[in-house]
């Protein structure tokens, strides 16, 4: 046989397999689909969603939209606890605030690429190593939440605390933030949106994320900045995870102080939060 013919049905054989295995992935993928969109929603779900400000406040249609998506969410995902028993009230309340951020995007399957959702009861000490001219130097810090990859990190206590209060910050919400900010393959401040609304995204969130890098280096003059927070300034992938915390939990106070930020989190999520879960905090 001619060596060219020979290597030719080769990787006429090989692209065989290779499609033939994508088509077998995505026909299980459909399969499983189909099979959770038979699962109900458990009544029960509800006691842990109406302890939430958020869920309250949801209309009806909306309510059944996030429920369906609730289910999804735990049954594509794998939940693992560190040093605890992973309980039906973790996984609700972790798929619906997941979840409520996509509300407005209308799609049920939140997060097709995520794999699996750490928790730990506690805080988590990593290490961390930094570089600097050469020098490298091992760092110790304390963690809440972590998204890479496929895997969200998630401590209990901590998520708890904040999802049943309307607070300032929510370890769920801005973990799912860096998902979504990951969706276009970087994670950079830049969700996937909208060629023509990149360049207004853009300059507002450098404009506002700029004017708080100064401030924080300063450490005063914070006046509405103080709503923002010093962590947000780490970089543009913090601002955009944390002004995604403050567009869900003070809504109000985020309009009031930064309407031009708020327009654009209120265009991409579409949706108005400030009019659905606002409150009198707007001096916050």
């Amino acid at each position: 046989m001619d060596y060219s013919l020979a290597l030719l049905l080769i990787f006429a054989a090989l692209g065989t397999f290779f499609f033939a295995g994508l088509f077998y992935n995505d026909f299980r993928r459909q399969k499983r689909l189909e099979e959770i969109k038979k699962i109900p929603f458990k009544e029960e779900y509800t006691l842990f969603l109406d302890k939430t400000p958020h869920y309250r406040k949801l209309t009806d249609e909306d309510r059944q939209k996030i429920q369906r998506s609730i289910v999804y969410f735990i049954h594509s995902k794998e939940f693992i606890g560190i040093g605890l028993h992973v309980s039906d009230e973790m996984k609700v309340i972790i798929a619906f605030y997941a979840c409520l951020l996509l509300l407005g995007k209308n799609t049920q399957n939140c997060y097709d690429n995520l794999k699996t959702i750490i928790i730990y009861p506690h805080s988590v000490m990593i290490n961390h190593v930094r570089s600097s001219g050469g020098i490298y130097a091992k760092e110790q810090f304390m963690i809440e939440g972590q998204s890479a990859n496929d895997t969200v990190v998630i401590t209990w206590h901590e998520a708890k605390k904040e999802s049943y209060h309307m607070r300032h910050n929510n370890v769920i919400i801005h973990e799912f933030a860096h998902e979504i900010d990951f969706m276009d393959g970087a994670i950079d401040g830049i969700p996937p949106i909208e060629n023509s609304k990149y360049d207004g995204w853009v300059n507002t969130l450098h404009k506002e994320f700029d004017r708080l890098s100064s401030i924080t280096l300063k450490n005063r003059g914070w006046g509405k900045y103080k709503l923002l927070d010093a962590y947000a300034a780490n970089n543009e992938a913090e601002f955009f995870a944390v002004v995604t915390e403050r567009f869900f939990e003070s809504p109000t106070a985020l309009k009031l102080h930064f309407p031009e930020l708020y327009e654009e989190y209120k265009d991409f999520y579409q949706i108005d939060t400030a009019q659905l879960f606002g409150s009198n905090r707007s001096k916050d």
